[in-house]
C-alpha cells in the first residue's frame, strides 16, 4: 500500500474515529485503526465490536491495499507533524513508513485480515434530522443516563419515533429527562431504539451546528451517517420502562424561576455538602424560597431567591447535582418547578418541549 494524503485531512479523520478504540481490549487488533486505500480514497475504520466508526478522505493512491496501525499512536504522530502532505507506505509485514517534510516515522502494524469485518447493515426505516436540533436534544437529557450496569436498559438514551415526534428519554431511576420535537416520517416507521451511552457520546461529539444527520434502523443495529462519517452500533437489547407512568399528573404549585439565578444559588449552597450529606432543602413561603444546606463537621449555607409564590408553606429536599444538571444545559431564561407535596416527585419544565422529573430526598 502506498499513498499520499493531506496531513490535516488525515488528522481530522483520525480525530473522528480514534475515540472508539479501547486500550484495555484483550484483542490486540482492536487497538488499531483499519486503513484501506483504493480508487483515490483512504478509508479509516475503528471498532470495539459494539460500535464501529468509519470515514473516508481523498488520497493519491499509488498502490492499493490495507493494513491496521495502532490508532492512538498514529494519531499522536500525525498531530505533531507539520501541515504538509504525508507519504504513507506499508510493506508486506504491515510496517508503515510515514514521511512528512523532513520527518520520518516507522510504525509496526498488524494484518488487516485480523480486523473484524466492517458491518454494513441495511434498513428501510430512515430518519433525517437537523444536526443542531439533535445535538441540543441529546445535551438536554444525556446527564440522566444510568451508569449502573445491572440496569443495562437504562445505560443509554431512548429514541422514540411515535406520532410524528421524536422523543429522547434518559433515566437512572431517581430522575428522568425528556425532550420532544416534531419531525416528519412515514406512519409505518414508528419504533423505539435504545442507543448505548458510548454511541450517544460518539454521535454528540461529531454533530455540528449545521447540516443533517441520518439515522437508519437496521434490526438490532442503528446506522448513523453524518457527512462522510458513519457510526454503526448495536442497540441495547431489552424493554425500556414505561416512562410515561412516572411523570406526575396535575400539580398543586407551579413556581417560575430565573434559570441562571437558581443555578447560581444552588451551586453556592451546595458547597457545604459532601458525599454523606448530599442534599439541599428548598423551603417555600410567600414570594420567596430559601435554599438551605447543613452538613455536620462542615457548616451551613442559606440563600434566598425571590419568586412569585402564594401557596402553602412547604419544604422539599433534592440532590443538588440532580437539580443543577438540567439548569446547566437549558437555553431558556425561565424554568418552572411543579410540585404536588413534599414527598412527591417534582417536575422541572421550560418553554420548550422539555420535562425533567426529580425524586425528593428524605429530609433529616
Amino acid at each position: 500500500m502506498k499513498l499520499t494524503v493531506k496531513r490535516d485531512a488525515l488528522l481530522e479523520a483520525l480525530t473522528q474515529v480514534q475515540s472508539v478504540v479501547s486500550t484495555r481490549s484483550t484483542i490486540p487488533v482492536l487497538a488499531n485503526v483499519l486503513l484501506r486505500a483504493d480508487a483515490g480514497k483512504l478509508m479509516l475504520v475503528t471498532t470495539d465490536l459494539e460500535v464501529s466508526v468509519s470515514t473516508e478522505i481523498p488520497a493519491e493512491v499509488a498502490t492499493s491495499g490495507e493494513t491496521t496501525l495502532p490508532a492512538k499512536r498514529l494519531f499522536s504522530v500525525i498531530r505533531e507533524l507539520p501541515p504538509h502532505e504525508i507519504e504513507l507506505e506499508v510493506d508486506e509485514k504491515n510496517t508503515a513508513s510515514i514521511r512528512c517534510g523532513t520527518a520520518f516515522f516507522k510504525i509496526m502494524g498488524l494484518s488487516a485480515d485480523d480486523f473484524p469485518e466492517v458491518p454494513q447493515p441495511e434498513g428501510q426505516q430512515v430518519y433525517t434530522l437537523e444536526q443542531a436540533k439533535l445535538k441540543h436534544m441529546i445535551r438536554c437529557v444525556q446527564y440522566a443516563t444510568s451508569v449502573d450496569e445491572t440496569r443495562y436498559v437504562l445505560n443509554g438514551i431512548l429514541f422514540s419515533f411515535q406520532d410524528q415526534k421524536l422523543t429522547l428519554v434518559a433515566t437512572d431511576g431517581r430522575r428522568l429527562a425528556l425532550y420532544e420535537e416534531e419531525i416528519e416520517f412515514p406512519a409505518d416507521h414508528e419504533l423505539d431504539m435504545d442507543l448505548p451511552a458510548k454511541t450517544v457520546n460518539e454521535l454528540l461529539r461529531n454533530l455540528d451546528s449545521e447540516g443533517e444527520v441520518r439515522l437508519t434502523a437496521a434490526g438490532s443495529q442503528v446506522v448513523i451517517d453524518i457527512g462522510g462519517m458513519r457510526i454503526v452500533s448495536k442497540l441495547i437489547d431489552g424493554n425500556f420502562p414505561n416512562y410515561r407512568q412516572v411523570i406526575p399528573g396535575a400539580c398543586e404549585e407551579r413556581i417560575a424561576f430565573d434559570r441562571e439565578s437558581l443555578l447560581a444559588a444552588v451551586k453556592r449552597v451546595s458547597l457545604v455538602t459532601n458525599e454523606q450529606s448530599n442534599s439541599i432543602k428548598l423551603s417555600f413561603r410567600e414570594n420567596a424560597v430559601e435554599i438551605i444546606s447543613s452538613t455536620p463537621d462542615i457548616g451551613e449555607a442559606r440563600e434566598q431567591v425571590p419568586v412569585k409564590y402564594t401557596g402553602k408553606e412547604m419544604s422539599i429536599a433534592y440532590n443538588p447535582e440532580f437539580l443543577m444538571a438540567p439548569l446547566r444545559v437549558l437555553a431558556s431564561d425561565e424554568v418552572y418547578l411543579e410540585l404536588i407535596d413534599e414527598l412527591s416527585p417534582g417536575v422541572l419544565k421550560s418553554d420548550t418541549a422539555f420535562l425533567y422529573v426529580i425524586m425528593p430526598m428524605r429530609m433529616q
